[in-house]
């Protein structure tokens, strides 16, 4: 590399050329240099850039000057856009560099043109409103470059529809399919395959990486780099590729796909056998013995009740029926071959489920309103992230703007397996002891306190007042988010948005647009949600967010490590809460100009010893208990400044 990438972001470098507004940042530069240093060595790099320090650019800049070919992976489908559309565009023009670069998402973000014939023709629609919905897909079909599910805005990301037009692993015709000159996942795969950088995600990483994905091993083997960013994300996404789950969704779609399949290869509905039907019931009665939704159940408490090992039994029987015939089918085509691979791999599921558990694994089950999840998940990723990643020989960067505990490393280090590595903590370079106060309520009770939730709201009233609205109350569960919701509602002089009354970014886009909401939010809206100027002036949190108690992956690690000799609350619980609160933290000041106040009303903060290690991965704005003084923040923020003259 002969350019210097920390020289690209000086104060005089190109993009303060190209960018209006653009203010070198000494960290930036040192994360870049740090980058391209590791690069040159074929090393492995931790980097902590805290809120505002520009990790994208720090990053980008040196990976399209490296000659390498890169991948550089995030943690959503929505970063992903970010990067492709506009990050790279304006590196690569302030560079003038003319890098190949290639978006790659899972496939199923990409129409298949196969299971649009397939659903239209069939006519399996259970609504007019679904109907129209395959329409406008069939519409899109036909000018679509792309094939990427996301260009049609139209149709949420979540509806019914998309499972029925977009492919998976196991439905995949491949070669067979009659259009596979015009697949978009072969064509979107041949262009990152010639890219020299290439964006993906974390579950397209590890579809990689666990060679669950046919076709993707072609991308990684002559990479030189690999950047992932969003990496406090990485273990947990790890977790999903190295280990397998069972839905009663899948079952569900076994069935559908063994009709459509049949029906497509000229069978006849009289000939289908009942097996399918009886597939389908099974599914149904095993949904109705797991019990309410909302549950995260060990399997181990529950598989043997009488009612689940009963539906267990006939779901058993009824796959080896299905596959039994698929099995005489099977020749007739590629797709109904398919279908007895995914029987007699779903068989297969049934029976490990029905056995004990396989040490360093834990089953558990997972209820939602119509659909229940069977998961058998590693407890830990490291030793088999560490054994892919020597075999690629690459440079590794990983990245994020929350990975250390304190200015400690290890936890994040320990869940990858990555060992003696080199690590860079950049805190962020915006303003907190001017721009930002943090408010701490004192004589708050113990969260366990049946009197706690009220005692928050309490807080919460009286600042939202003084903030005029323009408030974050972020919730560790959501009960205490619905109930929040209850007693808020019609109470507040501004308006009210609530985590679950409609998708994410609508509520962000109320948000923003009204100036002065409230919004009660829990899960993802502890991250990844960018609100920059004064539609976003207060950060309520009411607990530290430590993973509840009964959660069956949480409790399984938890007796690994006490096994182990280890203390479970301080190796695992404590260093997981303080990344999360760190997330948390991180919605209020996103920008120079940002001014707020952070609530945190947890008095385990001052009442605990773990408390200190909490206090240590905040950002150093000033402290106080007193109340008046949150107000006077407020209320000088509001006062017209008068100028002498």
């Amino acid at each position: 590399m002969q350019t210097e990438a920390g020289e690209c972001l000086a104060e005089h470098g190109p993009f303060a050329r190209k960018l209006d507004g653009f203010a070198a940042r000494a960290a930036q530069q040192q994360m870049a240099d740090a980058i391209q240093e590791t690069m040159c060595q074929g090393e492995t790099l931790v980097v902590e850039a805290g809120t505002g320090t520009g990790k994208t650019l720090a990053y980008l800049v040196p990976a399209l000057l490296s000659g390498e070919r890169v991948i550089v992976s995030t943690g959503t489908r929505h970063l992903q856009d970010q990067l492709f559309e506009r990050d790279i565009p304006l590196v690569r023009e302030a560079l003038a560099c003319g890098v190949d670069v290639a978006l790659l998402k899972g496939r199923q973000n990409y129409l298949c043109l196969h299971r649009l014939h397939t659903s239209l023709l069939e006519g399996r629609l259970d609504s007019r409103h679904q109907v129209r919905q395959l329409k406008a897909v069939e519409a899109w079909s036909g000018r679509t470059k792309s094939g990427d599910i996301s260009e049609l805005s139209t149709i949420p990301e979540e509806a019914f529809i998309w499972p029925t037009v977009t492919s998976t692993v196991d439905n995949c015709l491949g070669g067979d399919c009659s259009s596979y000159q015009d697949c978009f996942v072969v064509k979107t795969r041949r262009r990152a395959q010639e890219a020299q950088l290439v964006v993906i995600n974390h579950h397209l990483l590890f579809a990689d990486l666990a060679l669950k994905e046919e076709g993707f091993g072609e991308l990684f083997p002559d990479a030189g780099v690999f950047i992932i960013d969003e990496a406090h994300q990485l273990s947990e996404a790890g977790t999903h590729f190295f280990g397998y789950s069972l839905s009663t969704r899948q079952l569900q779609n076994l069935a559908r796909d063994c009709v459509a399949e049949h029906l497509g290869a000229d069978g006849s509905l009289a000939s289908l056998p009942e097996a399918i039907a009886g597939l389908e019931k099974a599914t149904a009665e095993m949904r109705l013995a797991a019990g309410d939704s909302g549950q995260r159940t060990p399997w181990e408490k529950v598989r043997r009740q009488a009612p689940l090992q009963q539906a267990m039994q006939v779901l058993l029987e009824t796959l080896e029926l299905l596959s039994a015939w698929l099995e005489q089918a099977a020749p007739r085509s590629r797709g109904l071959n398919n279908c007895w691979t995914r029987a007699l791999q779903a068989r297969q599921r049934v029976r490990e489920l029905q056995e004990d558990v396989p040490q360093g694994y834990v089953a558990w089950l997972e209820t939602f309103k119509r659909s229940l999840v069977l998961h058998m998940t590693p407890l830990t990723i490291a030793e088999q992230f560490q054994a892919q990643r020597d075999k690629l020989q690459s440079s590794w960067i990983f990245t994020s703007a929350t990975l250390a505990v304190g200015d400690n490393f290890d936890f994040f280090t320990r869940q990858l397996g990555l060992g003696e590595v080199q690590t860079l903590q950049l805190l962020s370079p915006f303003d907190y002891s001017r721009h930002a106060l943090a408010y701490y309520p004192p004589r708050m009770p113990e969260p366990n306190d049946p009197g706690y939730l009220a005692a928050v709201l309490t807080v919460a009233r009286r600042i939202i007042a003084a903030s005029r609205g323009r408030a974050f109350l972020l919730f560790t569960s959501h009960r205490a988010l619905q109930d929040a919701a209850r007693q808020l509602r019609d109470t507040l002089d501004y308006p009210l948005l609530v985590q679950g009354d409609a998708p994410r970014s609508e509520l962000l886009r109320r948000f923003r647009e009204s100036g002065e909401a409230v919004l009660l939010g829990t899960g993802s809206f502890w991250e990844g949600v960018d609100v920059r100027g004064d539609a976003l002036s207060l950060v309520v949190i009411d607990k530290l967010p430590f993973a509840s108690p009964g959660d069956p992956l949480l409790q399984a690690r938890i007796d690994v490590i006490r096994e182990a000799g280890g203390n479970p609350f301080m190796d695992f619980q404590v260093p997981t809460a303080a990344i999360s609160l760190k997330q948390g933290v991180g919605r209020l000041i996103r920008d120079v100009t940002d001014r707020g106040v952070l609530v945190i009303c947890d008095p385990r903060l001052f009442n605990k010893p773990y408390g200190k290690i909490f206090r240590a991965s905040l950002p150093p704005a000033r402290e106080t208990r007193d109340i008046h003084e949150v107000e006077a923040f407020f209320h000088a923020a509001s006062s017209p400044v008068i100028e002498a003259g």
